[in-house]
């Protein structure tokens, strides 16, 4: 255990197609116009790979892929970044996943194509590859419907291994917030949820009461609050991080690249306080381009911004 990788993740793997300039309403019958698109990665689990690996960490992606040209510019974008795309599966006669993102002013709306995000089952996951890395992570736990039945079992077999686990929740679709993902947590030694998703995890109508409740689940708690930053609970002890200033092109993926920063400095054994701040960072960077990693594929770009950015008073 513990060989060339820092990071193991297995998830779900497909494109975002964002529009932008959409109409508020979309009557039927019309050609209508946008101002602008964007083809990049999307799903959770590939956008925190890539971002991961272009702060630095050696990262290894587990997945399935269609046997289309959606799954071969995915992939061609993760093994750009310089994640290890080895262990990815391309399946006959299925089709890559897809989420269209409909851009308003103020607002979006998100449609998904799962096509293969269903598929990933524990059968496909190489073991000895995954505990070849120091730590697992894992997003979008209700959407890994061929995976979740499996994950508490598959975590189970990772922390005897010597692991450290990290879990982003995300969205339920079906909004009912249970499917075993509490039997997982007792696994975990770091979960990331957003203010909203803590909230209907625990029905809880604060995020104060949220957090109380779920850092009783794991040994560490970390509330993304969007605008407003993220903090921390270990036990009994807090820390907040405010967010980073700056001109918001796009929220897609913000979520997932603060995970990216945190794990990244929490793998080097920083500080929650560093851990918290180069999650801010690295959310503050996604949002200044479109889609949640092409902020991070311009390395020119990527690297002035940290650099400009990490001493900036919060």
């Amino acid at each position: 255990m513990g060989g060339a990788l820092d990071v193991t993740i297995a998830g779900e793997l497909n494109l975002d197609l964002i529009l932008h300039g959409v109409p508020e309403e979309l009557p039927p019958e019309r050609e209508l116009l946008i101002s602008d698109l964007n083809l990049t990665l999307g799903s959770s689990s590939a956008i925190v790979a890539p971002n991961l690996a272009s702060l630095g960490s050696r990262v290894g992606f587990v997945s399935s892929i269609g046997s289309d040209q959606f799954g071969e510019i995915a992939l061609a974008r993760l093994s750009a970044a310089g994640v290890d795309v080895s262990r990815v599966a391309t399946l006959d006669n299925r089709k890559t996943g897809m989420t269209v993102i409909l851009h308003r002013d103020a607002w979006r709306n998100m449609l998904t194509y799962p096509g293969t995000i269903f598929d990933l089952r524990i059968e496909q996951l190489d073991f000895d590859y995954l505990v070849s890395a120091r730590h697992f992570h894992l997003s979008s736990f209700f959407l890994q419907r061929g995976l979740r039945d499996d994950v508490p079992r598959l975590f189970e077999r990772l922390k005897r291994a010597g692991l450290t686990i990290s879990l982003d929740c995300n969205d339920d679709p079906d909004d009912r917030w249970d499917g075993g993902l509490r039997e997982a947590l007792e696994y975990v030694d770091v979960f990331l949820p957003n203010a909203r998703e803590a909230m209907r995890l625990t029905g809880a109508n604060e995020v104060s009461t949220a957090v109380k409740e779920l850092a009783r689940l794991v040994p560490l708690l970390v509330v993304k609050l969007g605008a407003e930053g993220a903090l921390a609970r270990r036990g009994e002890r807090e820390w907040f991080s405010p967010a980073r200033k700056v001109a918001v092109v796009d929220a897609v993926g913000a979520g997932d690249s603060f995970d990216a920063g945190f794990l990244h400095q929490y793998l080097r054994g920083s500080e929650i306080e560093t851990c918290l701040t180069s999650g801010n960072l690295a959310g503050a960077l996604s949002v200044t381009r479109a889609g949640g990693t092409e902020a991070f594929r311009d390395a020119e770009y990527r690297k002035r911004f940290l650099r400009e950015n990490a001493t900036q008073e919060a």
